[in-house]
């Protein structure tokens, strides 16, 4: 199974993600995660990654397909795997199907905005792994303690009430419209987020096996 997976800051995207990555057995691909390994490695890609991004330039979108083709012969891949984060413009889209990198099926996670800013406003991220939580919606066992590392639960930057609208306005501007590309190609599926999160799995899950 190879999967785009599309959806607005704060739908809960990451954890559908970790869900599907562990119901198929195959790995979450995060052009964020890819960037800075490739920088601290120092391979070719990173260092012209690094290049573009000390130059104050976002990062072509050829560059960044060789990223992802670099990323997705890896090993782990050969089942499939689920791209979060990329693409995140049209242009990429477009870039994408050009490549020889297949894709199956492009889910989007529809939840309204007012939900969504009510789940930004009460995320906080691990400091160390990177793991996230919900003050309400999805709480760590003990408050302010990463389960999985015991690390500091911090809010993000991008959490921050000032910044949510900017990156929701971000959002529908340059990857919405990836909707309705998808949609002419006949791969999206749509699933509507859910209050608890195993309830929007199971209406990922059943999104993915029609």
């Amino acid at each position: 199974m190879r999967i785009i997976l599309l959806a607005a800051p704060g739908a809960g995207k990451g954890t559908q993600a970790e869900k599907l990555s562990e119901h198929f057995g195959i790995p979450t691909i995060s052009t964020g995660s890819i960037l800075r390994r490739n920088i601290q490695e120092g391979t070719e890609l990173g260092k012209l990654a690094k290049k573009y991004i000390d130059g104050g330039n976002l990062i072509p979108d050829e560059v960044m397909i060789q990223v992802m083709q670099d990323r997705l012969s890896q090993p782990d891949c050969e089942k499939g795997f689920i791209l979060d984060g990329f693409p995140r413009t049209l242009p990429q889209a477009e870039a994408l199907s050009a490549s020889d990198i297949d894709v199956d099926v492009v889910l989007n996670l529809e939840v309204p905005e007012e939900k969504i800013i009510e789940r930004l406003s009460g995320r906080v991220e691990c400091s160390k792994c990177g793991a996230t939580y919900h003050i309400v919606h999805n709480k760590p066992e003990k408050d302010g303690v990463c389960d999985k590392c015991g690390g500091g639960l911090v809010t993000r930057v991008d959490d921050q009430p000032e910044t949510i609208k900017s990156r929701l306005d971000i959002y529908h501007t340059q990857t919405e419209p990836l909707l309705a590309y998808y949609q002419e190609k006949q791969m999206l599926r749509t699933v509507e987020g859910k209050e608890e999160i195993a309830e929007t799995t199971a209406a990922v899950l059943n999104a993915l096996e029609d």
